[in-house]
């Protein structure tokens, strides 16, 4: 393979260097997705002399996939087919099967509203579920956003992602930098960075203006059809911005010189209008619109292809091909170059579908691994050759709570042909919602909040799951009277695994002093289940 190249970018006379590969260094564009990815890993970890970390075992990679695809744990009997299964091609199986459940629109829509939605008010949920159960590309998805329709019902609701930011347009401008280009031009806005070359204030006010003409109008957010965006030089000299992508695009939108009387008259009888009517008409020209086009430009869409799949990377095996994510210059080159380069040319020509990139990254060897290592010095988390471990979000921490704690025999016989099981759990885990209000969003340094801690020490929500009544586990267990068939039914409903040796007799001893009060011993080792480590996270 020959080394990676830094490729130059030059557009209007601004240079944005970006490093990547040529497309004859690359492997063919027809190969699998979890062919190249496991090519380029394994050639990185041969280079640096590392031995990955064996497979998963098959408990803990159904669990695994469960969590990341549907966003619960798995019931007892698909984690049982699935380890039981000779089947050699059960685990794409178990992936298309996911996928076209209803926990995978939601589990997918969740993780993409913590990402656009993160720090401000408002959801797109509903938008985005909608986006999901369709499969639309992230590029339709990201007009729907920037651009907005509120008259289409399909796109209803996607304004709110400007609605959030409408009044603070320097923050508009970080966030949509940085969530789909992967640039944090913030650095950028009182001077030329200091550490980057790539980028200057030019830069970050080339992409405030496409933003600034963005305008709340009522419940709904508008834009002004007119608007220009000055600044200050480092230098003093009052300058007034190009309309310019990050690459250093410039394009021609109009509406800067400054508007007559009647067209500000004009201009406040019709935002009027629309606040009487609840309906924004569109500008003559959109800014907005204007900065869609230039983004996915044949010679300029690097920046918004290679974004999206350095955070779907980052989603499913714990860290970016870039990290930090939002930081993909020049300066801080890809840790598997060849590799971004590959899914950034797979991702344009397969039009942005993310469910494709989804699952050619979980049916990986990469992906596949375990997350335990032998040595007591991890290896660097950016040759990915072991699994990393991952808190749960608050959505799947709920969702697999009301899995753990209901009775398996409550939910309908489990067929791998059919959908009904999957089906009744996903709507299980859908009731895990009212528990998610008080679990945090879990950050880089992850940490638990006090209002987790109090929900899993003496919660009255979690108390109700622990109840001995109707579906719920603790009745089934309080009525058995083989104490290993009881500890093994816990520890594979909770952990979705069979209890091991030690786990029978410490536990089995635990139910024994509690013969006399059956239903407190198996709520109280319920309890310790559901609040260890191993449940909290994702491994």
């Amino acid at each position: 393979m020959r080394p990676t190249r830094l490729i130059l970018l030059l557009c209007c006379g601004l240079t944005a260097a970006i490093p990547c590969a040529t497309a004859d260094e690359l492997l063919p564009s027809d190969r699998p997705i979890a062919e190249v990815v496991d090519h380029y890993i394994d050639a990185k970890l041969a280079v640096e002399n590392t031995t990955p970390a064996p497979p998963a075992d098959d408990a803990a990679l159904v669990r695994r996939l469960t969590l990341d695809l549907a966003g619960r744990i798995p019931t007892v009997a698909e984690a049982r087919w699935y380890v039981e299964s000779t089947d050699p091609e059960k685990r794409a199986k178990l992936v298309d099967r996911l996928m076209r459940s209803p926990g995978f629109t939601r589990r997918q829509a969740a993780a993409l509203e913590d990402m656009l939605m993160a720090g401000v008010r408002g959801s797109l949920d509903e938008y985005l579920r909608l986006a999901i159960a369709e499969n639309r590309p992230w590029d339709d998805i990201f007009r729907d956003l920037i651009v907005g329709d509120e008259t289409d019902p399909r796109r209803k609701g996607a304004s709110r992602f400007l609605k959030a930011r409408a009044q603070d347009t320097d923050r508009l401008t970080s966030d949509v930098s940085s969530l789909f280009f992967g640039v944090n031009v913030s650095c950028a806005r009182c001077h030329d960075h200091p550490r980057v070359e790539d980028w200057k204030q030019d830069h970050y006010f080339g992409m405030k203006s496409f933003l600034d003409r963005t305008i709340e109008v009522g419940s709904f957010v508008g834009e002004r059809e007119y608007g220009a965006v000055t600044f200050k030089t480092t230098a003093g000299e009052e300058k007034q911005a190009k309309f310019m992508f990050l690459t250093g695009r410039t394009v021609e939108v109009g509406g800067t010189e400054e508007p007559s009387k009647e067209a500000k008259r004009e201009e406040k009888r019709r935002l009027d209008e629309a606040r009487e009517h609840g309906k924004v008409p569109r500008p003559s020209v959109s800014a907005r619109s204007k900065l869609v086009e230039v983004a996915l430009e044949p010679d300029q869409r690097a920046f918004f292809a290679r974004s999206i799949v350095n955070r779907l990377w980052d989603r499913f095996f714990g860290s970016g091909l870039v990290m930090p994510l939002d930081q993909m210059h020049s300066a801080n080159p890809p840790s598997h170059p060849e590799l971004l380069a590959w899914l950034e040319r797979d991702m344009i020509t397969h039009q942005y579908d993310m469910s494709r990139l989804i699952r050619g990254l979980v049916t990986t060897r990469a992906y596949a691994r375990d997350s335990r290592w032998a040595s007591a010095e991890s290896p660097d988390p950016s040759l990915f050759a072991v699994a990393a471990v991952r808190p749960l979000t608050p959505l799947q921490l709920g969702g697999s709570l009301w899995i753990a704690t209901t009775d398996p025999d409550s939910l309908p016989e489990f067929n791998p042909t059919k959908d009904d099981h999957a089906r009744h759990a996903d709507d299980l885990a859908n009731r895990g919602g009212s528990l998610a209000s008080a679990l945090a969003q879990p950050g880089e340094s992850y940490q638990i909040s006090v209002s987790e801690a109090l929900l899993l020490s003496n919660g009255d929500r979690l108390n109700e799951l622990l109840g001995d009544g109707g579906d719920r586990l603790v009745g089934r267990l309080a009525k058995m009277d083989d104490r290993d068939a009881q500890v093994d039914l816990a520890v594979r409903t909770v952990l979705s695994r069979p209890a091991d040796d030690e786990e029978r007799d410490l536990l089995g001893a635990f139910l024994q002093q509690h013969a006399d009060r059956p239903a407190e011993g198996c709520r109280e080792l319920l309890w310790a289940l559901v609040t260890g480590a191993e449940f909290r996270f994702n491994h």
